[in-house]
């Protein structure tokens, strides 16, 4: 199974925005074709969930209800890699939050990296 590496995390204030980044080594933008890109995350006691998912190949993106309207996920074709603009951060968005090759259930996969941190103040 493909791991991709998450980076971007970090504290901020609730209001405040993040920009995480997830790519490989190796991966250039023609890679992703062939894999949609999600965004899982998993809060202290919680179960991971899917926050975000973008096929390549149709441009699709899914959003959490929970994330609608304030988490963007998009192609990074510069840098090689599909980034997740977070704004407008809550307190219930502090989780690790992960990325996969993978848009099905968090449940149904098992490659997943450390994930990058996300921490919100309120």
């Amino acid at each position: 199974e493909v791991q991709l590496v998450e980076s971007g995390g970090g504290l901020v204030q609730a209001g405040g925005s993040l920009r995480l980044s997830c790519g490989a080594p190796g991966f250039t933008s023609d890679t992703y074709y062939d894999y949609p890109v999600g965004w899982f995350r998993q809060a202290p006691g919680k179960e991971r969930e899917k926050v975000s998912c973008i096929i390549s190949s149709s441009l699709q993106t899914y959003y959490a209800e929970s994330v609608k309207g304030r988490f963007t996920t998009a192609f990074d074709n510069a840098k090689n890699s599909v980034y997740l603009q977070m704004n407008n951060l809550k307190p219930e968005d502090a989780a690790v939050y992960y990325c996969a090759p993978y848009c099905g259930d968090a449940n149904g996969w098992g490659a997943w990296g450390q994930g990058t941190q996300v921490t919100v103040s309120s």
